[in-house]
């Protein structure tokens, strides 16, 4: 369970990241895709060191995310659409450069997935660090905060000086590198990926991202919490498939699990809120009926 709900988690940051700046990424499927074709097909069908394709697998989604970025704040294009549109013409870059043929990882590559450092999954290290980074930078850093700034207001971020345009970029490029390394891990730990081994990953993360607490209006985010609630969903479809129920169960399972986290957090505030002005009346009606003492 682990190695998938790393890569998951790693792919829910970068999504965290885009709905931060109130967009939505459809393009997950194809950077995670490229990704993967890249550190496989570079080094299999032409020759190129695996270093290299590996860090072809992480650039080449991070370049393309700031090909989406500038579509989206540059030419007003609606992120929905420019991701959308994005996507497509990722999958046909996946297709010309497997020539129609998915390619298996290096034995190096595959071996790294595999193996274990103190009985922890490479993989699940890999997502921690890439989580825990993303986090920091998110939460503490300067651009963090800026980042932050920029999906609450644009206009107020904008009004004291924040360069909107720039962080909107960075903030789609930094999750493409995020699905880069979720794709390089999954082509690793998989050996033969398929070419559309990213289609199941899409729903996850933006399932990941609002039980972690962002709300897909934008602004403030925690790209850790979106990483536990990666680990949670990984966990339940595992115990759904241990209980034997069926694909189709287990998505109604994961949707109604969905809909409670968001329908409880708009209810439970409501509660509370209505809780506190019964128990003021309450004292409110309490004082005026004692007598006045002279």
């Amino acid at each position: 369970m682990l190695p998938f709900a790393a890569v998951l988690a790693i792919a829910a940051a970068g999504q965290t990241l885009v709905v931060q700046q109130r967009g939505l990424d459809l393009s997950v499927p194809g950077m995670l895709a490229l990704g993967a074709v890249l550190c496989t097909a570079l080094p299999q069908q032409h020759g190129w060191p695996l270093v290299v394709a590996v860090a072809a697998g992480v650039l080449g989604p991070a370049l393309a995310g700031v090909v989406t970025g500038v579509l989206v704040t540059r030419f007003g294009v609606i992120p929905l659409i420019a991701t959308l549109g994005m996507n497509a013409v990722l999958l046909g870059l996946v297709f010309a450069v497997a020539d129609g043929t998915p390619a298996g990882a290096a034995r190096a590559l595959n071996q790294f997935a595999l193996d274990r450092t103190l009985g922890v999954p490479h993989t699940v290290v890999v997502a921690v660090v890439v989580v825990g980074i993303a986090g920091l930078a998110v939460g503490r850093a300067t651009s963090g905060r800026r980042l932050t700034a920029v999906g609450v207001s644009p206009r107020a971020a904008e009004v004291v000086g924040i360069r909107v345009e720039r962080y909107q970029v960075l903030a789609y490029a930094a999750a493409g590198a995020c699905y880069g390394i979720a794709g390089v891990l999954l082509a690793g730990y998989t050996k033969t990926p398929p070419l559309f081994l990213g289609d199941s990953y899409l729903l996850p993360t933006v399932a990941a991202v609002v039980l972690g607490g962002t709300a897909l209006s934008g602004g403030v985010a925690s790209v850790v919490a979106s990483g536990v609630a990666a680990l949670f969903l990984t966990q339940l479809g595992q115990l759904l498939r241990a209980l034997g129920w069926s694909d189709s169960r287990q998505l109604i399972a994961q949707a109604a699990v969905l809909v409670l986290v968001v329908l409880g957090r708009v209810l439970v505030p409501w509660l509370v809120a209505a809780a506190r002005r019964r128990a003021a009346e309450t004292a409110a009606g309490v004082r005026a009926a004692q007598p006045i003492s002279r």
